[in-house]
């Protein structure tokens, strides 16, 4: 009687298993897919428009000289899969502007590569300083993320003891974030899309 109830136990945990790890691995998946925070390449359109444009070519990935630029895949959503995403804090944009130039319908611009076209035309986010962790603030000369920023003093600037003020001509290329030595980083890229009000 006793291995005939372990059996049906048995059984019933493996029933039950097989039916619920599909959904919480779904669950996961989602909840992943909610918070992650990237990035689209210089010159993208509007999240929406770009999803519309997009046609998934792979062509902005195989020019961008820094390999910063990844596709999403099928867990990340039927919408938003094989379109090009940055992650600043494993690979940031170094404002080449290639991508731009080989994508075939627009949803990334093609742009000049020249300080005042990039500061008037891209939005890829915003960097913003955690006070709280970062060195400069915590009286200890950094200034990494200032010497990694493309565009000094005109999209962040440092005072007393390097501390890093963001400027409102900041693009969101995530050189910044990608320099930081705080761990977690002191200065993160928020994604014009979060901004604007749209899910990452």
């Amino acid at each position: 009687m006793q291995r005939r109830q372990f059996t049906v136990m048995l059984g019933a945990a493996t029933f039950f298993s097989a039916l619920f790890y599909p959904l919480a691995s779904k669950a996961k998946s989602l909840v992943r897919t909610i918070t992650r925070r990237y990035l689209r390449p210089p010159g993208s359109l509007a999240e929406s428009d770009f999803l519309k444009a997009c046609i998934r070519c792979g062509q902005c990935a195989q020019i961008c000289p820094n390999r910063c630029i990844k596709y999403f895949d099928i867990e990340d959503g039927i919408e938003k899969k094989d379109t090009p995403y940055i992650i600043p804090r494993q690979k940031a944009c170094i404002l080449c502007m290639k991508c731009g130039d080989v994508c075939p319908t627009g949803a990334i611009q093609p742009l000049k590569r020249t300080a005042e076209v990039i500061v008037e035309h891209v939005q890829m986010g915003k960097a913003r300083v955690d006070k709280n962790i970062c060195l400069s603030f915590q009286g200890k000369t950094c200034g990494v993320c200032y010497r990694a920023c493309p565009l000094p003093d005109v999209a962040i600037r440092v005072g007393m003891l390097e501390q890093p003020h963001v400027l409102e001509q900041c693009v969101g290329c995530g050189l910044c974030e990608r320099s930081c030595i705080q761990l977690p980083q002191a200065i993160k890229v928020i994604p014009i899309h979060s901004l604007t009000g749209l899910n990452e």
